[in-house]
């Protein structure tokens, strides 16, 4: 039977033309062969994860030069399965040859928690004897049990417990209403979930107790609104419109756009990856970058009181932020003219499930994109830049991560990440004092002190695939005042350190000096600066990790202590804090320490294909401002092109207003230009 329902999907992964792109996430239909290779070898199990096994960088730069005579990469499955028992199993399946090509089990180790395993958890503390017991002493009774919620986590890790059992925290709340808020209502105990019996098997109980509170509800849904004096009435609206349509094209997963071509992929744990970035510079398609993604985070919360050392997620790691991610609503989520890309995953039970709209891609208008106006004669050209969006959000329980990569036309790339949703919080007793590690955001509520780290992963091809990493910092000139190299003292440059080795590249932010990072190639300069041709890191919003050396988060998120690392680039190397992230101790720290020890501190990272690991993201010291829902907290990456090209990109792109010196002595009274569809205007 399972061999008959192979043969039915071969047939139709055959039946599909053209092939997918290398890079193409894998389909509902490549996800079901896998599983069923899967099933025909192994039997029944449980599926962690079915996701595209990218292919070997090699092969794929091969195919990218010349995919009509390289040989095609194959398509492949990565798998994650869990068998009976909790064995842990990782797999590889080759679609083209149907077969497994790799399968082992995997100890000590457990894979992300899924959407499935999240939402078993709130049953079964409902019914347990102990939760309900613990309910009843902060004075909830048995019959409100149906109010009783949870967030649950992963575990993080618990010394007591290790790491051999698949293990979740609840993270319990009441509601009054169903329409209520549950985390105004926070309750003081954490039941601890066995996710194999499917039972609680122990409550960590504070020594002070914390009854319900009293406190009415704090909502913000409209009905609350509506009754405290409803909402603004001074609003108008803004309509987004392209009357022509957008000036992008899609092609497969492949987005033309200006100058730029992308290829846009998706998995259920980075979410978006970029790949084969390129700018076409005046016919000359220049390579940029191989691989984009947001590959990690870390969330620390700054109480040390048992049990809340536990509560540092790692939303990508232990959750996946392609399997948390939103359906997006036209108008809501985005406005304007929008193309969405589905996502495509596995269920625990093997079958494939579909996301649809878990990607937007839009345009926008981006502001002034370059001026001037001569105070000479008031002659004068201004430009307005449009920029390409493409965004995915996801929920990890309380929060809402909103990831945007946006394209400029001058060649610049920006990540921006908005953080809103709900603050996690726990209960307090009327007067209470939090010590500093959280704040009264609400009667009876405690909002702890926390951070949020995302760790941004930079696969380079910076015209080619070896490239060079320098650290820049603004430097005072040599010579005191009065000298004769610097009389006045107003003398500064860049001060640039090349990075040799992984070592030397483990590097901190300085705001003192403005510190960035080029990655260059320095086997090609600038035609005018005779300097190497780069791409700039610019990034201003990099908290250093605030939980000490030694302890359990500096242990679990060794990407997380400096704000750069870069390593030779390596196939499998794609997760800076390991594989498996859930019940990881930390000892040794997986990802990153681990790579950059195998490969040596000291090993060459110089003129060589090269991986930069970028750690940046806030420190939350939450207000009642926050609550009941946060207002988004931007932050922002820029990779800015360096002595990339010879001019400015962007002069290309028609002004929307531009009056020269012999025109305004002509005594013309107009700009030369003619009106577009859009309403700017275009240089006759």
């Amino acid at each position: 039977m399972v061999l008959d329902r192979l043969q039915q999907l071969t047939m139709q992964v055959n039946a599909s033309s053209p092939p997918p792109h290398p890079f193409d996430p894998l389909s509902t239909v490549e996800i079901d062969a896998a599983v069923a290779i899967v099933r025909a070898e192994h039997g029944q199990l449980h599926f962690n994860a079915v996701s595209l096994y990218e292919p070997r960088k090699a092969e794929m730069m091969a195919w990218l030069a010349d995919p009509e005579k390289a040989p095609r990469p194959h398509r492949a499955a990565d798998v994650v399965a869990i068998a009976p028992g909790g064995k842990v199993y990782d797999g590889i399946v080759d679609l083209d040859e149907k077969k497994i090509v790799q399968w082992k089990h995997t100890e000590g180790v457990q894979p992300l928690i899924t959407m499935e395993d999240l939402q078993d958890v709130e049953h079964i503390v409902r019914q347990d004897p102990e939760v309900i017991k613990q309910c009843e002493i902060i004075g909830i009774p048995k019959e409100d049990m149906h109010k009783v919620y949870c967030d649950p986590w992963t575990i993080g890790y618990d010394e007591r417990f290790g790491n051999k059992v698949r293990l979740q925290q609840a993270l319990m709340y009441y509601r009054p209403n169903v329409d209520d808020s549950q985390y105004t209502f926070p309750l003081d105990f954490c039941p601890i979930y066995n996710a194999e019996t499917k039972k609680i098997i122990h409550i960590d109980v504070p020594p002070v107790r914390r009854p319900i509170s009293k406190a009415p509800p704090n909502n913000y849904h409209p009905e609350a609104i509506e009754k405290e004096g409803g909402y603004r009435t001074d609003l108008k609206p803004i309509n987004i419109t392209q009357p022509e349509g957008v000036s992008f094209k899609v092609n497969g997963r492949i987005i033309e756009w200006q100058k730029w071509s992308i290829h846009v992929g998706f998995n259920y744990r980075e979410g978006i990856v970029l790949n084969n970035i390129t700018f076409n510079d005046k016919g000359n398609v220049r390579p940029i970058f191989y691989r984009l993604s947001l590959a990690e985070m870390v969330v620390p919360y700054g109480n040390p009181e048992h049990p809340h050392q536990r509560k540092h997620a790692f939303d990508l790691g232990e959750y996946g932020g392609g399997y948390m991610t939103n359906s997006l609503s036209l108008g809501c989520d985005c406005k304007g003219a929008i193309h969405y890309m589905d996502a495509a995953f596995v269920n625990r039970a093997g079958a494939s499930t579909i996301i649809k709209n878990a990607i937007c891609i839009h345009e926008e208008d981006s502001g002034i994109l370059f001026k001037h106006t001569d105070f000479r004669d008031e002659s004068v050209i201004v430009t307005r830049g449009r920029k390409l969006v493409i965004s995915h959000i996801f929920t990890a329980a309380n929060y809402e991560y909103c990831v945007y990569w946006i394209f400029h036309q001058d060649g610049t790339i920006q990540l921006d990440i908005k953080l809103t949703g709900i603050l996690n919080t726990y209960a307090m007793n009327p007067g209470e004092d939090t010590h500093g590690w959280g704040t009264e955001v609400y009667p009876g509520v405690n909002a702890h002190n926390h951070q949020h780290l995302f760790c941004m992963r930079v696969d380079a091809n910076i015209d080619g695939p070896n490239n060079t990493v320098f650290q820049v910092d603004a430097a005072r000139g040599p010579g005191e005042v009065g000298s004769v190299e610097n009389k006045y003292g107003n003398a500064f440059y860049a001060k640039k350190t090349k990075y040799t080795t992984p070592l030397e590249a483990m590097a901190d932010y300085d705001g003192d000096t403005s510190r960035t990072w080029e990655i260059a190639n320095t086997n090609k300069l600038n035609l005018y600066s005779k300097k190497p041709v780069c791409y700039k890191l610019v990034s201003r919003e990099v908290p250093r990790l605030l939980p000490k050396e030694g302890g359990l988060v500096w242990k679990r998120a060794g990407f997380a202590r400096h704000a750069i690392h870069v390593t030779k680039y390596s196939d499998d190397q794609i997760h800076p804090a390991g594989r498996h992230v859930p019940q990881t101790s930390g000892e040794p720290s997986q990802g990153l320490p681990a790579w950059i020890q195998e490969a040596g501190p000291n090993s060459s990272i110089e003129n060589t294909d090269i991986v930069l690991w970028h750690t940046f993201g806030i420190t939350h010291f939450p207000s009642p401002e926050d609550f009941p829902i946060m207002p988004a907290e931007p932050m922002t990456v820029l990779l800015r092109p360096r002595n990339f090209f010879d001019r400015n990109p962007a002069l290309d792109v028609p002004p929307s207003y531009a009056r020269t010196p012999s025109q305004i002595a002509a005594g013309s009274t107009g700009c030369s230009c003619k009106p577009k569809g859009d309403g700017t205007s275009v240089q006759v």
